[in-house]
């Protein structure tokens, strides 16, 4: 668990318009899209919560108040939830650059320091995020030059090819075998260095130059994840979590 002291903070990346979901994400953004009776984010914070996590900030654009209406200030779940309102989406990276003041630390610490924990909204994963703290502690006192973390999984059937070799903690472009990126990933402030508030900007050339600069650590999760990209997978999901459920 997260020490009081500590305060570390998670984002979840909800702006993303969801357009391989249509029609289902044309009245509804998706991460608000429900599997096993539950909206798909709301899996995310009561996982952070579980592991600690209160102060939760959240980005959106298409539909986003409906996705505040919908989370409120959090309180329900043991949380602090704030919002980043984007215009228009300004991507990945982009979308986190623009929330930075609102990630920034609360321990005493100089603004900014403190890494934080990163979370794609249209992903389900059982992930305990208690495990990730170690990462956020070290990378937090260490004087070294990795400036992300990011965890791993199996390639997926529609995701042959992976995305980053991970070869003892490390994370490399080319190797022998890929792994894919979960969209989880621990981050320092200093990784957005060069990027404008307010400027569309996209996580994987970020990803890449850090990368190749051999700034980047990795691990493997093995554990339940998956893309829900599509309706099929959306599909096939919910009914993997109701039949769970109804085995309780």
């Amino acid at each position: 668990m997260i020490h009081k002291k500590e305060r570390f903070k998670a984002m979840i990346l909800a702006a993303g318009r969801g357009a391989r979901m249509r029609p289902l994400t044309d009245t509804l953004p998706k991460p608000l899209l429900c599997v096993g009776n539950k909206p798909l984010i709301e899996y995310h914070i009561e996982n952070l919560a579980r592991a600690g996590f209160v102060d939760i900030v959240i980005n959106h654009a298409y539909l986003g108040q409906m996705i505040e209406t919908a989370l409120g200030d959090g309180k329900r779940y043991g949380v602090n939830i704030c919002y980043s309102d984007e215009t228009i989406a300004l991507e990945t990276a982009g979308g986190i650059v623009k929330a930075l003041p609102l990630l920034e630390n609360r321990d005493g610490n100089e603004p900014g320091e403190q890494p934080f924990l990163i979370i794609n909204a249209d992903i389900y994963c059982e992930i305990d995020f208690s495990k990730l703290l170690p990462i956020l502690r070290q990378m937090k006192t260490s004087l070294d030059t990795d400036t992300a973390h990011l965890v791993m999984v199996s390639n997926q059937e529609h995701h042959p090819h992976g995305d980053f070799v991970l070869d003892s903690g490390r994370l490399a472009l080319i190797g022998k075998e890929k792994f894919t990126f979960s969209g989880i990933g621990i981050y320092k402030p200093s990784f957005f260095k060069g990027i404008k508030p307010g400027v569309v900007s996209k996580l994987a050339p970020k990803l890449c130059q850090a990368i190749t600069a051999g700034k980047v650590s990795g691990e493997y999760y093995k554990g339940v994840w998956v893309d829900v990209g599509t309706p099929e997978r959306l599909h096939r999901l919910d009914i993997q979590l109701r039949n769970e459920q109804e085995k309780l």
